[in-house]
């Protein structure tokens, strides 16, 4: 195995074990920042620096709303690195083409379909809250990458499940 394939894997898994981390952190704040906006309303908004007048006050329960979708995101993003190192390890051991990383792989596809969803129900209510004199510019919406990498994950899955039969069957007649 060449050097660089043997560093690759140890670094993935140290890097989606990093990323695990910062997605429970993010939902963390998330989740922190949101119950602030609602149990402690004017707290919140003189600590951040929003006036009664501010043009954000009507924009509030649209962005509540945001967030609490983003909430929805943190799982569905667990569901996808999880399964990620648990495949990472498979591969570090030579057994990629298991019928366990063909099922991982379908699982991450529907947790990628379903943020490809949830992130265009966000950008929508983005679009709906944003103004010409308020414009809210989200990093959400529709995303042709996101798309490809749904379909890309449930053709690899298939493929991964095929490896797995063509093995069973090869180490049947062996």
């Amino acid at each position: 195995m060449p050097r660089s394939h043997a560093v690759a894997l140890p670094v993935a898994y140290v890097a989606l074990r990093i990323l695990i981390v910062l997605n429970w952190l993010g939902g963390a704040a998330i989740l922190a920042l949101l119950t602030a906006t609602i149990v402690a309303e004017e707290w919140t908004m003189t600590a951040l620096g929003i006036t009664p007048a501010s043009p954000i006050r009507p924009m509030l329960m649209g962005l509540r709303a945001i967030a609490a979708l983003g909430l929805i995101g943190v799982p569905l993003n667990h569901a996808v690195l999880a399964r990620l190192v648990a495949i990472v390890q498979t591969v570090g051991r030579g057994d990629p083409f298991i019928a366990a990383n063909a099922y991982r792989l379908n699982a991450i596809a529907w947790a990628l379909l379903a943020l490809q969803l949830l992130s265009m129900v966000i950008g929508g209510i983005g679009e709906a809250l944003s103004t010409p004199d308020n414009p809210l510019d989200l990093d959400a919406g529709f995303s042709i990458n996101g798309w490809l990498a749904v379909l890309l994950t449930f053709i690899l899955a298939r493929v991964f499940a095929e490896g797995a039969l063509m093995r069973e069957d090869l180490e049947g007649t062996v």
